[in-house]
């Protein structure tokens, strides 16, 4: 089956919002084994959405639309489907009083034009909202499927997962699913020139991507039942993880900063941090993470010198060496840890083109860790525009500290 989205909305063409609507459809389609072939975005324009309907009509088995339900003059979405199957619009008399008693349930009296969304057409099924007062329409007609839905992602996803995955699912012959294995500490290059015997393979297929936070690899396959596609991921990763070995370090959904702090949680340690150049990246990176004051104590943020030396930082250290350096990194890592009272303390110092940059290369970021027995520095460049090179700096930190959490040389009995 071949489905198409078509995202309903002048906000959208104007930039005013981000269309998450149509990522979040378009990675849901493979697991029901439908083919995406294409996304549309219209505005708020019956003519032009009655075209890009048709046209879709025309090529696609399944339309799915998100926007366009709500109770104004512009949300016309129920108005251009049935102008393009050709049929009357009408009020559904039992769907506006359950739209009244959803607002008498609040204390609400209904405002008259929210009538406007009971509208329906003879071959729509009403798809419920828990969430709002915009319903949704299955709509089969001529071998083809109109599924609509409201915009507000909230609304669109519970829809989708309570009511029109489940009947899509009853109609797919096929699942598609796929796993993404992380890598970090090789370039692009060479990932592809290890993996390659599994590029040119059908199935699964393979394909790389440089991200921020390493080289990913999506593997993905299709079969007939959930089962047995999962079978076919797993033997492929194995393949796969039988190459890079301990240059993988996540799968799917998994974070950096999750895992180091599953680590930090299992090793009984806690850790602090403290920040030149960077604007607190590594911290908030840190506290992204649920339950993350369980190990980690705080962070320190410093933009100038001033601030440096008020933290702690050695007059004399920032003089001979200069605030971006290993010394100053290494300095400022164990003020993070003993101020903080922490088993480890990071630093990072970063040129990266705010603030400071003592005539350095901006590009060049300084990491320091110090578990109270040891300091390790690093240095390490990366291309990329200022706000990329923070994120960089970030995760270069936490790869290092894990690298470290891993080799055992650092538990709970050094405290």
């Amino acid at each position: 089956m071949k489905a198409e989205i078509i995202s309903i909305g002048t906000e959208l063409l104007l930039g005013e919002i981000t269309d998450n609507n149509a990522s979040f459809l378009a990675s849901q389609l493979p697991l029901l084994g439908i083919d995406l072939y294409f996304i549309s975005t219209v505005g708020d324009n019956q003519k032009r959405l009655v075209e890009t309907l048709r046209r879709a009509w025309e090529r696609s088995d399944i339309i799915i639309t998100t926007g366009g339900l709500g109770p104004t003059q512009d949300d016309i979405t129920r108005e251009a489907i049935a102008e393009l199957l050709n049929e009357e619009i009408k009020i559904d008399v039992a769907l506006a009083q359950e739209l009244k008693a959803f607002f008498g349930r609040r204390g609400l009296e209904m405002p008259p034009s929210n009538v406007k969304q009971a509208s329906v057409i003879t071959s729509a099924e009403i798809i419920p909202n828990p969430r709002g007062t915009a319903p949704g329409w299955w709509v089969e007609k001529g071998g083809r499927t109109i599924i609509t839905m409201p915009g507000p992602p909230g609304e669109m996803q519970l829809m989708w997962e309570k009511a029109v995955f489940p009947k899509l699912q009853q109609k797919s012959e096929a699942v598609i699913l796929s796993r993404t294995i992380k890598t970090f500490g090789l370039p692009e290059a060479k990932v592809d020139e290890l993996v390659s015997p599994f590029l040119s393979a059908n199935d699964p297929t393979l394909a790389t991507y440089a991200k921020p936070d390493g080289i990913h690899l999506r593997v993905a396959t299709k079969a007939r039942e959930v089962k047995e596609a999962k079978e076919k991921l797993d033997r492929r990763e194995a393949d796969i993880r039988a190459i890079l070995k301990e240059y993988i370090w996540g799968v799917d959904s998994e974070t950096l900063e999750a895992i180091i702090g599953n680590l930090l949680i299992s090793k009984k340690l806690s850790l602090a941090t403290m920040e030149f150049g960077t604007g607190g990246f590594l911290a908030n990176l840190i506290t992204n993470v649920p339950g993350s004051s369980a190990y980690f104590k705080g962070g320190l943020v410093v933009h100038s010198r001033e601030m440096a030396l008020a933290f702690g930082v050695d007059d004399r250290l920032l003089a001979q060496y200069g605030a971006m350096s290993p010394e100053v990194a290494e300095a400022m890592a164990t003020i993070a840890r003993q101020r903080f009272k922490a088993a480890i303390g990071i630093a990072v110092s970063g040129v990266t083109g705010f603030g400071e940059t003592e005539n350095k290369a901006v590009d060049t970021i300084f990491i320091s860790i110090d578990d109270g027995k040891n300091r390790q520095n690093f240095t390490r460049k990366y291309p990329g525009s200022p706000q990329q090179l923070k994120h960089r700096a970030a995760l270069a930190a936490l790869f290092e500290l894990r690298r470290i959490l891993l080799e055992g040389s650092i538990d709970a009995s050094n405290y």
